[in-house]
């Protein structure tokens, strides 16, 4: 796995994993990409081989989200959650729940988007439940997934990038 230059990925507290990464893309494009489903099944699939067969998202506060990822010979991975906090386009807070539970308890999702002229940045903070939990996500490899599924999100923002600049001109 290929890890972009700027991907970056942290321990800021006992129960934190943060994640960061550059993208060129504007700030609204990048929001749209994880709160759109239409957008969130084409990049955020971990590994190679996965894919995402149900995507939905309520956006609005206390509104849910529902993710099944499936690959094949491998049991289907759910997740859901509840939307905390959404201020658009710069903030997503969201809970996070697998339905077959790998760390005890759900963990709190702040991802952060900030631009500076052509290049934003998302930052992902999970917040998980206690330090052992936090070490459970750590040890699991979720971090050479989310770096597939940000490399297929970069591919994505490029060629969305594209299409907004061509019918502009």
């Amino acid at each position: 796995m290929r890890y972009a230059d700027t991907f970056q990925v942290t321990t800021p507290g006992d129960c934190e994993i943060e994640l960061a990464r550059d993208f060129e893309a504007p700030v609204q494009l990048l929001f749209d990409a994880f709160t759109k489903p239409e957008l969130v099944r084409r990049w955020l699939l971990g590994p190679p081989g996965w894919s995402m067969p149900v995507c939905e998202i309520d956006l609005r506060v206390g509104g849910t989200y529902r993710y099944v990822w499936r690959k094949e010979g491998i049991p289907d991975m759910g997740m859901k959650g509840v939307f905390r906090e959404i201020d658009a386009p710069t903030l997503i807070v969201v809970t996070e729940q697998f339905d077959v539970a790998w760390y005890p308890g759900e963990a709190l999702n702040t991802t952060s988007f900030a631009q500076k002229g052509n290049v934003t940045r998302a930052t992902i903070r999970l917040r998980y439940q206690s330090q052992e939990a936090r070490e459970i996500a750590r040890r699991s490899g979720m971090d050479l997934g989310m770096a597939a599924s940000l490399n297929r999100l970069a591919e994505l923002m490029a060629e969305r990038s594209r299409n907004v600049t061509a019918s502009t001109t």
